[in-house]
């Protein structure tokens, strides 16, 4: 037990990114007030307040990427920008009024069931406790920057950060910048930062497959049809919705297909790159679909001007003021740059979780991520996830699979808080059937097929994506199966 500093209350929520923001506005609308939303940093936001690096933008289109429950008419571009998604989920925090139940500055370091009174003690940095009935991470998986220690980069002289990390701060006109890695990130600041510099030296390990963005300005007779018209917001939802979820046929059902999206890509490649060397140096070496395919309209005519160089060697060695590649050439550089992604498959580090009879969250999940739906785990009673393992998507919007998890997480909630039910725990062995099932669907898919990315552990397990369509996950999700629960 703790003593009397310890904060009292039913639900703790770690993250007020778009999981924790649409839990607490559910949790408000069933009468569940007795919540806290710790938080980090000193604004909500998550990923879209940390990722405020040039041309930082969505790939979802915003009326796809945004709660159902909140439909926003006013979205000034088809694919929303970062600030844009910012500015909505202030707002939402905001008119739903959950800024009285965050804590902000309130970063959990560790969380720990105590058998005897059946709570959670949720221990914040800032020396805050609290003691609470069920505890919910909504951290999510894309939340800390991988950044490889490359050898001698300690001894550079210049600026050195991730593209989470933005440095705000410095003016990189005119100076000869590196970009370490190619991923979602780097192929969107990338074009932003290009006309600025003098030299921009691009360091790729693999190429990605990059097709257009079809995106657009909203004009304001538009933006006026979807706040007036009734239905219009929805259907444009809906039918966003469809044509993404058909994006999946060729991903999970059959990979043959993928060859329609592999001529649009050489066809996009062709028209932003004139250099047929560069386009050949540009051209990903790996089965379509493998890793995560890209939008851009900008980047391949970015990579195509006189002051970007593309870098395919490998890096030796880091010196103060150049990077020295493994075919012994030397390049000056002012600034390090790197766009290489998260620890996407690391759920829930550096918090310390410890469950049941003191098993460590960490420690059973040695082999790699896994919970029930990603959102319960055996040994963990009342602990729920929001993005949790497996609940990723590689071909629609990571926001209506966060929706049919709230659903879910908010009816074992209100279970917790009738029938005098203490706890609700789900059993192994279906937890083990469940991820038995998914692994073998994922071993068949096109992410286990030639190429590494961030959707699996260094030992190849898949913890990150959801094996089929999302309209599947959404019916898994509908509602609890009690039988699967050891109900106290």
């Amino acid at each position: 037990m703790v003593g009397a500093r310890a904060t009292q209350t039913r639900v703790v929520v770690v993250g007020a990114g778009f999981g924790g923001i649409g839990l607490g506005i559910k949790l408000k609308g069933s009468g569940l007030n007795d919540f806290v939303i710790l938080e980090k940093s000193d604004s909500v936001g998550g990923v879209w307040r940390e990722n405020r690096y040039p041309g930082a933008a969505c790939d979802v289109p915003a009326h796809l990427y945004s709660f159902s429950f909140e439909p926003r008419a006013a979205w000034p571009d088809r694919y929303a920008s970062q600030a844009d998604i910012l500015d909505y989920l202030t707002h939402c925090t905001r008119k739903h009024d959950l800024e009285p139940h965050i804590r902000f500055g309130a970063e959990v370091t560790d969380a720990g069931w105590d058998e005897t009174s059946g709570r959670w003690i949720v221990r914040a940095r800032n020396g805050q406790v609290f003691e609470t009935q069920s505890l919910v991470m909504a951290t999510g998986q894309l939340s800390r920057p991988c950044c490889p220690q490359l050898p001698g980069i300690k001894g550079f002289a210049g600026p050195v950060f991730h593209s989470a990390e933005w440095r705000q701060d410095y003016d990189l006109r005119g100076r000869r910048v590196a970009v370490v890695g190619t991923g979602a990130s780097a192929i969107q600041f990338v074009p932003a930062i290009a006309p600025l510099v003098s030299k921009l030296y691009v360091f790729q390990r693999s190429a990605a497959y990059v097709l257009p963005k079809p995106d657009k300005t909203y004009s304001r007779w538009q933006r006026l049809v979807f706040k007036h018209v009734r239905g219009v917001l929805r259907l444009s939802r809906m039918l966003i919705y469809l044509r993404h979820e058909l994006n999946a046929f060729p991903i999970i059902t059959w990979r043959a297909a993928l060859r329609v999206k592999r001529r649009a890509f050489f066809r996009h490649l062709r028209r932003g790159v004139r250099n047929p060397e560069l386009r050949e140096r540009l051209t990903p070496n790996y089965r379509m679909g493998c890793k995560r395919i890209l939008l851009s309209n900008d980047f391949y005519p970015a990579m195509d001007r006189p002051n970007v160089e593309l870098v395919t060697e490998g890096i030796r060695d880091i010196r103060p003021d150049a990077i020295l590649t493994t075919d012994a050439t030397e390049r000056k550089v002012d600034c390090i740059i790197f766009g290489t992604g998260f620890a996407a498959t690391d759920f829930l580090v550096p918090m310390k979780i410890i469950g049941l009879r003191g098993q460590n969250l960490h420690q059973s999940w040695s082999n790699g991520a896994e919970a029930h739906l990603g959102m319960t785990i055996a040994g963990f009673p009342n602990f729920f996830m929001l993005y949790g393992p497996n609940t990723n998507l590689a071909h629609n919007s990571i926001v209506y699979m966060i929706e049919g998890q709230i659903r879910y997480v908010t009816a074992c909630l209100a279970r917790l808080g009738r029938d005098e039910i203490r706890t609700l725990e789900i059993k192994k062995g279906i937890q083990d059937q469940f991820n038995a099932r998914i692994q073998r669907r994922l071993q068949k898919a096109v992410w286990s097929k030639g190429c590494t990315s961030w959707y699996l552990t260094p030992a190849g397990k898949n913890a990150a994506n959801w094996p089929g369509y999302s309209f599947v996950f959404r019916l898994r999700t509908r509602a609890p199966k009690w039988d699967d629960y050891t109900v106290q």
